[in-house]
């Protein structure tokens, strides 16, 4: 089982109302990007993490680990904004490579750190969602936003076989290094190979044996799913009508100042 979907089912606040979730992710994400505030993003990252580790019951080195995987790709691609290669040299720093400087800007600093950030409490926000909804509430919610429902199905049937992949994969890796496959590069790179076929035709015989059971139960091109039924608390509304309403009041200050 992936752990993002495993902690969602262990979660404090699996059983708050699922659009609720999805409403105060999805504005908060929003007023996010709008603003690209360091203040802003400050106070998303800090509002999501509280919500989730000490909400959700999240571990905190849970969290970490995953939020690891944005901030490693954020920062090489912000290098790769901040840093450049040109004969001036730049106000921030300037390395001399021959007749060329690796240079930067005090300025081009500032905004990669800006969507640096903006981008980290983003995903923050996103995190706050998939750590805390199951995928089937999630499906739901879309479903009364009158997503159309091909979607959803396509969604659904992705997110099954990324378990069965996972798992195809998992076994055939184990008896490969039960077997010396994966002794040196060479090895290695011919299991890698190997396992990477077998996992593609097996998932397609998992394929055609689903649909035969799904033509077995009487599928009619519609994926039904009992929903779960957790009703929207009051204050919990209030709680999220007063946190968006604050961080659109300090985007629209922060804009006016600009």
């Amino acid at each position: 089982m992936i752990i993002i979907d495993k902690l969602c089912y262990q979660s404090k606040l699996r059983c708050v109302n699922a659009m609720e979730k999805f409403i105060f992710a999805m504005l908060t994400l929003i007023l996010c990007i709008v603003s690209r505030s360091f203040t802003v993003s400050v106070l998303v990252l800090f509002i999501t993490g509280i919500l989730t580790v000490r909400g959700g019951g999240i571990p905190v080195s849970r969290y970490i680990k995953a939020m690891l995987v944005p901030v490693v790709f954020l920062t090489l691609s912000t290098l790769a904004i901040i840093v450049n290669i040109t004969r001036t040299p730049l106000d921030a720093f300037a390395l001399p490579a021959g007749s060329y400087y690796i240079t930067g800007s005090c300025k081009g600093i500032t905004e990669g750190l800006r969507l640096m950030l903006t981008a980290l409490s983003s995903v923050s926000c996103l995190y706050f969602l998939s750590m805390n909804t199951p995928v089937t509430d999630i499906l739901e919610v879309l479903k009364r936003l009158h997503v159309p429902r091909i979607i959803l199905e396509l969604m659904l049937l992705t997110y099954r076989f990324i378990f069965l992949m996972l798992n195809l994969s998992s076994a055939i890796t184990t008896a490969q290094n039960a077997r010396l496959g994966n002794k040196d590069l060479k090895t290695s790179r011919t299991s890698f190979a190997r396992m990477a076929g077998s996992v593609l035709i097996l998932s397609l015989k998992q394929s055609n044996a689903l649909y035969d059971a799904m033509e077995a139960r009487c599928y009619d091109g519609v994926i039904r799913i009992l929903p779960a039924h957790h009703p929207a608390r009051r204050s919990e509304m209030i709680a999220i009508a007063v946190c968006d309403f604050l961080l659109a009041a300090i985007t629209i200050f922060i804009k006016i100042r600009r």
